[in-house]
């Protein structure tokens, strides 16, 4: 270990001796508002016919080391803006100049510009498995309520599939849920997606960005052995006092912004806030627009006793808010501070109560030195979620987790080259009580720290991009060091053309009460991995580790096919090396706490996307094979899901553009079950050591499994959502969204599961047209 520090100590240092000349960097924002500009496209000419190109990041940064002395021009470029032209002049060695550079939308870019900036980012990213969008194209997909959501984007990225409306979680590329990592601004988010499941903690119009790594990431990442999706939020409007009101049959919110100190245009500077905040009003307003709902596709109501469906409506109650105040500087350094408290509610009267609360608070920092060209960044936050359920067992479930992370990272930017690396401490406080259905009581109270460093490097060659990584991740608890080597490459065959690859190998501490046995699941509890010796599947060989495990391998291609149409295929393989689960199967308190498996998730996707003037139109289609080994046969997850289809576009048309259709389709093969064989009566062994008479007494009424696991298959799901949207404008800044949508628009009956012993078929929703208004000033 301490070998490992000094190590990674002389990286740190080693920043700031690297061999330095010129340095042109900035930032590129927006006029309007002062928000920074991302992707967007900047080109730089200068003496003896030098050029180059570079695409902004996500805070509109850009930057050109080794440059020589003499005089320069910066052209900055996004489709929808002004592009603007920079004089800049390096006049001694190693000067470093920085410009603020502002473009004014409503402008054509440079006719010198005919690829978006989408399209010149792929080709100097990477990206493998790597899907990035904003907050308007989660808007421009039509959402269930006209409430668009990240919860519902999600669902249309290649590979990513969906357990359903109720209770949804997301699958990504064969890792359940607790093998994906959601982070906010630099903070995990453990539970972000309410009981409804077709919505998130997150607002969209507060969300910036987003990058989905459904496989293959590299080392800046880690802590997960599956995916990894990273949102940032915006800085509040730097100008003026902004915000919205929203209200549909799902829920209300209001978004509020402005300048405490506002954008001073000599220095760059500015003071800023955004405050959201949302309610669920389904309870009240499903009882009597959505009552066909309740009654024919939630639940059996008959074991509510008296209960109706217009006395419990659908009854998801959650509350979200979310709140950011940033400091700018002039030089592009900046600070974020925020904090949120997300809530969930979930009860069915006389049967059960589901409730969670997730509250967090942190500092974001962006640090640009004026005599480097090193870039620093990092995090400080802390978290606490908390969930506990109830039912007419009265059986104890409960789980809280807190969490407390720092983390530092320095970017070097060369000319042709880029090293990353940093350091994070990783601190987990867990307190979990569980009883199983014969009363056997699990608890632990825990506290373990982390500390992971790693080193990226990019180094473009010609048309060639090599992006090797390491990361190592020490785990306190179980005094294990993990080296994870990752590497990702992009081969720039033609303009049009690119061929990718990414892998590395991967580990996690972080145990989830669901497995991939589970159906339905509302309660979703967290615990670290056990300090004392588990075994093998075989349950007689100890394990090298206690760590969950992952191998990645991905492969691509990407293909231009004109201007307007791209196309992506990807093959990829996920080998998960050791996998450890609660023993919910435990008998007696001899037994282990917890139990190993194994598995392996392969297939591909292939996805198009077709943008052209107010048309858009993307669809993809994956192939999936996942499939765990628990020592006694090999079966397939719940959610081994093979044949996967989206189809999704939008279409804005009319007088000033004032009318936008929308339209999404998905067809998911079905997921497998384990079938009924029959019934069989349980004794009442509670009285025992005298045994029930086997003539009059009368057992439990058990249930026959099939020994072949998940071996039968449900229904096959699909789904038609439909938008159309008027926008009514007023000014500049005030206008009026009115949506009506239609989720499921031909009542197609999909299952969510069915009772083993009624046999009565429970769907997910029905069809729910709905009508929304969002007020924007």
């Amino acid at each position: 270990m301490r070998h490992y520090l000094l190590t990674f100590c002389l990286l740190l240092s080693a920043s700031f001796v690297f061999a330095q000349s010129g340095i042109i960097r900035g930032n590129v924002f927006d006029e309007g508002n002062g928000d920074p500009i991302a992707f967007g496209t900047i080109q730089l000419k200068g003496p003896g016919g030098l050029e180059r190109g570079a695409n902004t990041d996500v805070d509109g940064f850009f930057s050109f080391a080794n440059l020589p002395i003499g005089d320069f021009t910066l052209i900055a470029t996004y489709l929808g803006y002004d592009s603007a032209v920079v004089q800049v002049n390096l006049a001694v060695e190693n000067e470093i100049e920085y410009q603020r550079i502002t473009l004014t939308a409503g402008g054509v870019s440079l006719n010198t510009v005919n690829v978006s900036a989408r399209r010149e980012r792929a080709r100097s990213d990477v990206a493998v498995s790597k899907v990035t969008f904003s907050s308007e194209d989660i808007q421009a997909v039509p959402a269930t309520g006209g409430e668009p959501d990240i919860a519902q984007y999600l669902t249309v990225i290649p590979g990513i599939v969906s357990s359903g409306d109720q209770g949804g979680q997301l699958y990504i590329r064969g890792g359940s849920p607790v093998q994906n990592k959601l982070i906010l601004d630099g903070m995990t988010v453990y539970n972000p997606f309410h009981s409804i499941g077709l919505f998130s903690v997150f607002e969209t119009e507060a969300i910036r960005s987003a990058d989905v790594y459904t496989g293959g990431f590299n080392a800046n990442y880690g802590g997960r052995i599956s995916a990894i999706v990273d949102i940032k939020t915006r800085e509040g409007n730097k100008k003026r006092f902004g915000g919205l009101v929203s209200a549909s049959p799902f829920q209300a919110k209001v978004l509020a912004e402005g300048p405490i100190k506002s954008l001073d245009p000599a220095t760059g500077s500015s003071i800023s806030y955004l405050v959201t905040a949302k309610r669920s009003i389904l309870p009240e307003t499903s009882k009597t627009l959505y009552e066909y709902a309740v009654q024919d596709n939630f639940f059996n109501l008959s074991d509510t006793s008296s209960l109706t469906a217009g006395d419990i409506g659908l009854p998801y109650n959650y509350q979200d808010i979310y709140g950011k105040i940033s400091l700018v500087g002039g030089n592009g350094s900046k600070l974020n501070l925020f904090g949120f408290n997300y809530t969930d509610d979930f009860e069915v009267p006389s049967l059960a109560r589901l409730d969670w609360t997730n509250s967090g608070a942190g500092l974001s920092f962006l640090l640009v030195p004026p005599s480097s060209n090193v870039v620093i960044d990092g995090v400080v936050n802390a978290s606490t979620y908390d969930i506990g359920l109830s039912d007419l067992t009265d059986a104890p479930r409960r789980s809280q987790l807190g969490n407390y992370r720092i983390q530092l990272n320095f970017t070097y930017f060369g000319n042709k080259d880029e090293i990353g690396y940093g350091v994070e401490f990783n601190g987990l406080n867990t307190d979990f009580q569980f009883r199983n259905p014969v009363g056997v009581t699990f608890n632990q109270a825990n506290f373990t720290t982390e500390l992971n460093g790693f080193i990226k490097y990019k180094r473009t060659l010609g048309n060639l991009i090599l992006e090797p990584g390491l990361r190592v991740q020490f785990y306190g608890s179980q005094n294990t060091v993990s080296l994870e080597p990752r590497m990702g490459i992009k081969y720039n065959a033609t303009p049009s053309v690119r061929f990718k690859a990414a892998g590395g190998l991967y580990s996690q501490n972080l145990i989830s009460t669901q497995n991939d046995l589970d159906i339905v699941n509302f309660f979703s509890g967290f615990l670290v991995g056990p300090e004392s010796t588990i075994f093998d599947k075989d349950g007689v060989t100890p394990t090298s580790d206690n760590l969950q495990r992952a191998t990645h391998a991905v492969v691509g291609v990407e293909v231009d096919a004109n201007d307007d149409l791209t196309f992506n295929l990807e093959g990829y393989y996920k080998g998960f090396d050791q996998l450890i689960e609660l023993n919910r199967n435990k008998l007696r308190a001899s037994d282990p706490d917890f139990v190993t498996i194994d598995g392996v998730a392969y297939g591909g996707d292939i996805s198009f996307e077709y943008r052209k003037n107010a048309l858009l139109l993307a669809g993809n289609y994956s192939l999936g094979f996942v499939n765990r080994d628990d020592g006694e046969q090999e079966f397939p997850t719940s959610f081994d899901r093979r044949h996967n289809v989206n189809a999704y576009g939008s279409y804005i048309f009319g007088n000033d553009n004032a009318w936008e259709f929308g339209f999404r389709y998905n067809f998911g093969s079905a997921f497998p079950f384990t079938q009924t064989l029959g019934f069989i009566e349980d004794p009442d062994l509670n009285s025992a050591p005298v045994l029930p008479n086997i003539l009059t007494g009368n057992g439990d009424l058990g249930i026959l499994l099939s020994p072949d696991r998940n071996g039968g298959r449900l229904s096959d799901f699909h789904r038609l959502d439909l938008s159309l949207k008027r926008t009514f404008s007023f000014g500049d800044y005030t206008r009026l969204e009115v949506t009506a949508s239609v989720t499921n628009a031909y009542n197609r009956e999909n299952i969510f599961y069915v009772d083993r012993v009624s046999n009565e078929r429970i769907n997910q929703l029905p069809i729910l047209p709905s009508l929304s208004g969002t007020f924007h000033w």
